[in-house]
């Protein structure tokens, strides 16, 4: 039987509803028919949002999923969609805990290039990025001069706006003279939350913030030392791709394994 409406009294949804799934189900596991799956609550209501398991209908009896439909039937974030390099992305980077500061720059410039444009859009030109700004090296892109950045407006391969293009030069000094007084960047922009980063429970997407207390202060300290295109919105949106703040929501396979991880708290 399929419900027309889900809530917390359900007992079985198909899998084309799973990501309207309320938090109050997570406790669920795969319930596979012939044609079309079904999410099923268990009897001891255990969490089992990563789909791990089906029981087969025709013998009840329960078998491994191949890591392939497993992926499929697992529970995200409700920004992912179904754009396989977003998954990808979501599954692997997002807000896994970064503190080498050649990535940490990285994440400088791709959220600085991002700002009025889609995360989808960015990640799409990532590789070009690399290739263009020297493998995001702060020392050789603080270097660039206005032949770079004239050669860099027509680079087609990444985002042609030549202020923020500017920006990411101008980053990169400042982002070295940080190193030189912090002795890494790492050191410097965890300070902002304490060196641990910031376990939230949201239930909804709607639940997360889009800046913080952390990322203004953040955002006022960067620009007073030189940085662009980091308002608290962008600084904010940085904290959650380098792990700072763990913003997967609570009904995402996602949430717990990055809590999990050692220095995230």
């Amino acid at each position: 039987m399929r419900p027309g409406k889900l809530s917390c009294e359900s007992d079985i949804i198909p899998i084309s509803m799973i990501s309207q799934v309320p938090f109050c189900l997570r406790g669920i596991f795969v319930l596979a028919t012939s044609n079309i799956g079904f999410l099923k609550r268990t009897a001891n209501g255990s969490v089992n949002s990563a789909g791990a398991r089906i029981l087969s209908a025709k013998s009840g009896e329960v078998v491994e999923v191949d890591k392939t439909r497993r992926q499929k039937l697992m529970i995200r974030c409700g920004w992912v969609g179904d754009d396989p390099l977003m998954i990808k992305y979501h599954d692997r980077e997002w807000g896994v805990p970064v503190h080498d500061d050649l990535r940490l720059f990285e994440f400088l410039i791709l959220e600085g290039a991002q700002a009025g444009l889609s995360w989808s859009t960015i990640l799409k030109k990532r590789e070009n990025y690399r290739q263009a700004f020297d493998g995001f090296d702060p020392e050789k892109v603080a270097k660039y001069g206005k032949e770079d950045i004239e050669t860099l407006l027509k680079d087609s391969g990444i985002i042609r706006n030549r202020r923020k293009i500017e920006a990411a030069v101008a980053n990169a000094k400042a982002f070295l003279e940080i190193q030189k007084e912090f002795g890494s960047f790492d050191k410097y922009i965890w300070s902002f939350v304490g060196g641990k980063a910031i376990q939230n429970r949201w239930n909804e997407l709607d639940d997360v913030p889009s800046k913080t207390n952390e990322s203004s202060h953040m955002s006022e300290d960067l620009k007073r030392r030189g940085f662009k295109f980091v308002g608290p919105t962008i600084c904010y949106a940085f904290m959650q791709a380098v792990g700072m703040a763990n913003d997967h929501t609570t009904n995402c396979f996602r949430h717990a394994e990055i809590g999990d991880i050692k220095g995230s708290g």
